[in-house]
């Protein structure tokens, strides 16, 4: 599996760093998990509890979530590379322990919201850092089966998370069962980060050493740009680079859509707390199991392609959404949303370690992270002002055409990254 060693004793490779891969592959398990409490319940609690008319308002709690993530994943990657990875991932569990106590206690939204900017302090930190740490592992041959094993844990346990808290709810109320989950996930991750995990940035230091890149002119050839210099290739100047974080903006524009507007939507034509439940996991549960096999074919294929067709099948998947007025049609979209995106997600983070050099890797993950998890505010504004001004129908059809149009961005602008896609079988 690609292994390399350094003088220290220190090896590349998924098999030869294959059990600190499992524990990290469990820890994002447990961050997708906190993350997961609230994707049914907080929805149901804006409309229900809290009586918040306006769908701008009841969005909110997403679009703190957000930003806040947005801009933590920026510093996460600097800090990184500063003080190392296992400091970042320890501090993220840390800030998680309050955000379910304040969930169940919350007197008022605004306290709502105030759970939701440490939800995305947590998650900012703590998901960005498993991410650098799995790639610092790998090393160059592995890494979007890597990044697709990384991205299923987490939204896998989002779906069991969201699948339970439903039936919770149902059972016992909105509050507090369903956040007792949130507050074993923290425990529990904080717990492996602090006494278990160990710190991968010596792995990354070897893989620069070692870096030959395939294309000298790329920016990847370079090892001492600026973070200025990184976030405007990032964001600009790269067209692969730029093309992936127009993508997980808009990728997760949708899924800000998917957490708010949806369930308002099922919700409004009947459906029962459970039913919603099923549907808010289907979505997630489809994209967790499937990023192993979607990362694993972008190693073998290449990487454009799968981006491409992801964002496209996510359009017509959102689409189905506003055309449906039933669960088996809404089941449907769900699990075709699913598969978009998990075509997707793993392949964009594949695509910034392919192009970015080890030495500021971690930096370049943050600053695509920080356009990527910028569509959850940016959605959730966006939805809610047009299901305000237009109906939520017509925020669905909105953003299926702006997801369809990401998707023909990605197919004109990006340049294929993988270093070595493998050749089409012979007929």
């Amino acid at each position: 599996m690609g292994v390399a060693e350094g003088a220290a004793g220190i090896r590349l490779g998924l098999r030869a760093n294959l059990p600190q891969f499992v524990l990290l592959v469990a820890v994002n398990a447990l961050v997708g998990g906190v993350l997961g409490q609230e994707r049914v319940v907080l929805p149901l609690l804006a409309d229900e509890v809290f009586r918040l008319s306006a769908y701008t308002a009841a969005l909110t709690y997403i679009a703190a979530f957000g930003a806040t993530k947005a801009v933590t994943n920026f510093f996460a990657g600097a800090l990184c590379d500063r003080y190392g990875r296992k400091p970042v991932l320890v501090a993220g569990w840390l800030v998680a322990l309050p955000v379910p106590l304040l969930l169940i206690w919350a007197p008022a939204w605004g306290w709502v919201v105030g759970a939701n900017v440490l939800l995305g302090v947590n998650q900012g930190l703590t998901w960005s850092t498993t991410v650098i740490m799995k790639i610092d592992l790998v090393g160059p041959e592995r890494r979007g089966l890597a990044m697709g094993l990384n991205e299923a844990a987490g939204y896998g346990a989002l779906a069991v998370t969201a699948l339970a808290t439903g039936a919770i709810a149902a059972h016992a109320g909105l509050r507090p069962e369903p956040f007792l989950l949130g507050i074993a996930y923290a425990a529990l991750g904080l717990g492996l980060s602090a006494l278990a995990v160990r710190e991968t940035r010596d792995h990354a230091r070897l893989e620069a050493v070692r870096h030959r890149p395939d294309r000298p002119g790329r920016p990847g050839h370079h090892g001492d740009l600026t973070t200025g210099r990184i976030a405007w290739l990032t964001s600009v100047r790269d067209r692969a680079l730029s093309a992936a974080s127009q993508a997980g903006l808009v990728n997760n524009l949708n899924d800000a859509l998917a957490w708010g507007v949806f369930p308002l939507l099922f919700a409004a034509h009947g459906l029962s707390v459970a039913r919603i439940g099923v549907l808010g996991a289907l979505y997630p549960a489809v994209w967790g199991l499937g990023q192993p096999v979607t990362g694993w074919w972008s190693d073998r294929v290449g990487r454009k392609h799968l981006i491409t067709a992801g964002m496209l099948l996510q359009a017509g998947a959102i689409a189905l959404v506003a055309l449906g007025t039933t669960f088996p049609v809404w089941a449907t979209a769900q699990v075709l949303l699913g598969a978009g995106t998990a075509l997707v997600y793993p392949t964009l983070l594949a695509v910034i370690g392919d192009v970015a050099h080890p030495a500021w890797r971690a930096r370049a993950v943050g600053v695509y992270r920080l356009w990527r998890d910028g569509g959850f505010a940016v959605g959730a504004l966006l939805a809610g002002a047009l299901a305000d001004a237009y109906g939520l129908t017509s925020a669905i059809w909105a953003v299926a055409a702006l997801t369809a149009a990401s998707g023909l961005l990605v197919a004109t602008r990006m340049y294929e990254t993988h270093p070595r896609p493998a050749p089409p079988p012979r007929a």
